[in-house]
């Protein structure tokens, strides 16, 4: 076996197998192989890097005792069994700092397409449709954003969002005394309470699983607006669009669906559920293909972050 050796298990910027070169690791770009093909050859590799399409699994890290790293390219971790990978001593890394910025402006673009009808009006000009009153449209100004979560993701929305005059609300779980200028630190009470925007940050995991539910909803005084770039299982479809139809919701931005393939590359819009094809049809939703931290830059700085954190970590094994 060769301890200098990484695999990169799915396509990444070049930037990211250059950088483990530069620092003397061989890499491996096997991105056409099958998933049995690769679990074949993981044991003859020291770190591996993933995106979304592959599963590391307790069977898998079980028959990789060389196995000492972990990337994943992006954000969230939740196709890598992380507790047990921590048990046997492999370090899991991750690079949310490389597409934070492109969730925070894509999730403030979503948000201003709503608010300001440009989808429907877009659509009518370019067929010699010409309405303005049906098409004036409401400002973030003096509106109150409620943000639940304030990592990487929810912080830069945040940020997004200081030069608009609104009042922005942020609940974290595991977070105390990020309070600032321009965010008020407080609780899910006081954002049901008082939000006319509520936008989801959180990874995916067992609590956040569905967590923007119909009690959820309900909890909200105010009719409101629900902004979704975490997860698409976050959020259950069903109880959303049952509070479109009511008008509590008044309208989504998602960027992530409950529907969604493991590998985020294939929705089969004609074998999606009676809500799904409402979300499509809906003038009131705003959909994009789970894109929110696709950016050109966030390419690049996702993968150079990833090979400097393998890099750090590789060295510092004893």
């Amino acid at each position: 076996m060769n301890s200098n050796k990484i695999l990169c298990i799915d396509s990444n910027h070049s930037v990211l197998h250059e950088t483990l070169e530069q620092a003397g690791y061989t890499c491996d770009l096997f991105w056409d192989k099958s998933k049995e093909e690769l679990i074949s050859i993981l044991p003859n590799y020291i770190a591996c890097v993933i995106r979304s399409k592959f599963k590391i699994t307790k069977e898998i890290i079980d028959a990789c005792p060389q196995l000492k790293c972990i990337g994943r390219v992006g954000a969230g971790m939740e196709n890598i069994d992380i507790e047990y990978a921590n048990s046997k001593g492999i370090i899991c890394v991750h690079a949310p700092e490389g597409n934070r910025d492109a969730v925070g402006e894509h999730a403030l673009g979503m948000l201003l397409m709503l608010l300001n009808r440009l989808k429907i009006a877009d659509l009518e000009v370019r067929q010699g449709i010409w309405k303005r009153a049906e098409n004036r449209g409401f400002e973030i100004k003096d509106k109150t954003v409620g943000i639940i979560g304030y990592g990487n993701m929810g912080s830069e929305f945040a940020k997004r969002l200081q030069g608009f005059g609104c009042k922005i609300l942020v609940y974290d779980k595991y977070k105390t005394g990020f309070g600032n200028d321009y965010v008020t630190e407080t609780n899910l009470p006081t954002i049901f309470k008082e939000a006319d925007i509520v936008s989801f940050h959180t990874p995916l995991i067992p609590e956040t699983e569905f967590f923007i539910n119909d009690s959820f909803i309900n909890s909200f005084e105010k009719d409101i607006y629900i902004i979704n770039t975490s997860r698409g299982k976050c959020l259950k479809t069903a109880d959303l669009v049952k509070h479109l139809k009511s008008g509590k919701v008044k309208g989504a931005c998602l960027d992530v669906l409950e529907f969604e393939s493991t590998s985020f590359e294939n929705v089969d819009v004609n074998s999606l559920p009676e809500d799904m094809q409402y979300l499509i049809q809906s003038n009131n939703v705003i959909l994009t293909p789970h894109i929110a931290g696709w950016t050109h830059e966030s390419n690049y700085k996702m993968s150079k972050i990833i090979a400097e954190k393998i890099i750090k970590t590789l060295n510092d094994l004893p």
